[in-house]
């Protein structure tokens, strides 16, 4: 199985990483093209792929072609690469706001189509993946599909109704995620710990949480409230928070995502 990549980005490369650790494919089975030369060598050097200048060359070669460039350059790539498609070829876009439908119109015919909306943990292989099909993919190529995303972390299917809420909350949520970190880690400097101490600390915390909550299963307020002693230190922070519109602010970021990513 021939496996093309258009695109040699992080996310490109998170698949790549994944696909290899978990013996889905040898890496003389893929192939990727990029706009630049230095990430053509810098890629095939890591991985040891075959790397070509031309989208179409990617697209003439792949059984499972994985369209892996941002959403304002996939109008003009499809244009490069639609002649090249075949009708049997596997096209996966990673691309945010790009439906299906748009997806067939720009390529002018009827071909196998995945969407996917993959998120950066996936870098560390702890990613999470919403994939939605369209209804020429057969249930072997989405299962397919399913075991390559999987590579790098979880990975779910979803109406695509929902994919765009997918791409806040998992893929937008990371970049608050951090900025949260950073700001505890400030407050550890401020109150007079190491810079280098306080973002391990911070970043701990935040890890450790979030894997308390899924391997409990507990609900996020009663792991909360386990933490919140009556009279407490937690439970004053919890009141500035409330006061200052901690959550409000937090969904009204979430839902400004997934807006912008539906006029992309």
């Amino acid at each position: 199985m021939k496996i093309g990549f258009i695109g040699l980005g992080n996310m490109a490369r998170a698949i790549i990483g994944g696909m290899l650790e978990k013996d889905i494919v040898s890496a003389g089975d893929i192939v990727g093209s990029a706009k630049t030369r230095k990430t053509l060598e810098a890629v095939r050097t890591e991985y040891g792929i075959q790397t070509v200048d031309s989208n179409a060359a990617v697209a003439n070669q792949a059984q499972v072609l994985i369209l892996a460039v941002k959403p304002q350059f996939l109008e003009e790539v499809i244009a490069e690469i639609k002649d090249a498609v075949r009708e049997d070829t596997l096209v996966i876009s990673i691309a945010a706001g790009k439906t299906l439908s748009w997806l067939e119109q720009a390529f002018g015919k009827k071909i196998k189509l995945v969407r996917c909306m993959p998120n950066t943990p996936a870098l560390v292989s702890e990613g999470y993946t919403g994939i939605c099909t369209s209804e020429t993919v057969s249930e072997e190529e989405r299962h397919y599909s399913m075991r390559l995303m999987e590579s790098f972390g979880k990975a779910d299917f979803v109406e695509e109704r929902l994919i765009d809420a997918v791409g806040a909350v998992g893929g937008s949520s990371p970049a608050y995620v951090f900025m949260f970190i950073e700001a505890m880690a400030d407050a550890g400097v401020a109150a007079g710990m190491p810079r280098a101490k306080a973002y391990e600390l911070a970043a701990q915390a935040v890890y450790g949480s979030a894997k308390l909550l899924l391997e409990t299963g507990k609900h996020p307020g009663q792991l909360k409230d386990m933490v919140c002693s009556p009279a407490g230190t937690t439970i004053e922070g919890v009141r500035i928070l409330e006061e200052r519109g901690f959550r409000g602010t937090v969904m009204d970021a979430l839902l400004a995502a997934v807006e912008k990513t539906r006029k992309l």
